[in-house]
């Protein structure tokens, strides 16, 4: 059995890692408010602007759209998200699984490229063959979680778009965390490039619209925005899950460190018991001696 001093020791830090699990929880549930109050605000808006698409797009010919031309696949991109910190379970890890999986087993044979967003995942991949540092590509985006907006997202949607349209790349695989609940995320990836039109309803399709300008045009006009749409609705709800999942692992974290405390604090009453009993031993030994 440990001595009282060594016991003490560990209950005082089991204390303070508990105090700092605790504090790290409430910060992350006050962050996640504000992500999820961010995505609901957004799923309107990015809902509707697909609906609007798909209507349109469903009697075009995906030859005449470039980002929805269908050609063989040579050149795949991947982007997975994660977060810059850790402390947040296995977050990452099933993003940067999932993205390997896809590299080693899906993908085999072609040239596969990563295109990482968040610094746990731009460490996995950094020294394997799949970074690639051609200009074409986004690069050195973990810095995008320190202000994550709307026109930050931008730019890279916007090389993606650029590169597919050169044909630089063939495809663009985006593999991230969907948040089912606050508690759990859901690893999806998810085609960006070339563009897979939703089917519409065919009481919608046959409507017959007089457009102004033509139909073509405001298709042309349309999708970059709701590429450019999409990949910030799914930043913001990786973001969201990031949270989520840290304060799920800081709640688990204090729950264990409240019962590892319970626990010293009961070896520590056992120990001080048994060195009161020895003591008293000692004494009644003694008094016996001197007795005798």
């Amino acid at each position: 059995m440990a001595n009282l001093k060594e016991i003490r020791n560990r209950i005082t830090s089991v204390s303070s890692t508990m105090q700092i699990t605790s504090a790290m929880k409430m910060v992350s549930a006050a962050k996640l408010k504000r992500a999820q109050d961010a995505v609901t605000k957004m799923m309107p808006y990015s809902q509707k602007l697909q609906e609007i698409l798909s209507s349109l797009s469903s009697s075009l010919d995906t030859a005449d759209n470039i980002y929805a031309s269908d050609r063989e696949v040579k050149n795949v991109v991947l982007v997975p998200i994660t977060s810059n910190r850790g402390l947040c379970g296995g977050f990452n890890n099933y993003v940067i699984k999932e993205t390997l999986r896809l590299a080693n087993v899906e993908y085999k044979g072609q040239n596969v490229s990563v295109v990482p967003v968040g610094k746990k995942a731009t460490d996995a991949f950094k020294k394997t063959d799949f970074v690639s540092a051609a200009d074409f590509l986004p690069a050195d985006l973990n810095e995008i979680w320190n202000e994550l907006s709307y026109a930050n997202a931008t730019p890279i949607a916007e090389k993606l778009m650029s590169a597919y349209a050169n044909k630089d790349i063939d495809k663009v695989v985006i593999v991230f965390n969907h948040s089912k609940n606050v508690a759990t995320q859901i690893v999806k990836a998810n085609q960006f490039l070339p563009v897979v039109q939703d089917e519409v309803e065919t009481t919608a399709a046959e409507l017959d619209y007089i457009f102004e300008p033509s139909q073509e045009e405001i298709v042309a006009e349309l999708l970059p925005k709701t590429l450019k749409t999409q990949l910030y609705s799914i930043l913001l709800e990786s973001y969201a899950g990031e949270h989520g999942a840290r304060m799920t692992a800081m709640h688990k974290a204090t729950d264990n460190a409240s019962d590892l405390n319970k626990a010293l604090k009961l070896e520590y009453n056992k120990a001080r018991q048994a060195a009161i009993t020895n003591e008293i031993l000692e004494i009644v030994g003694g008094a016996e001696a001197l007795n005798g």
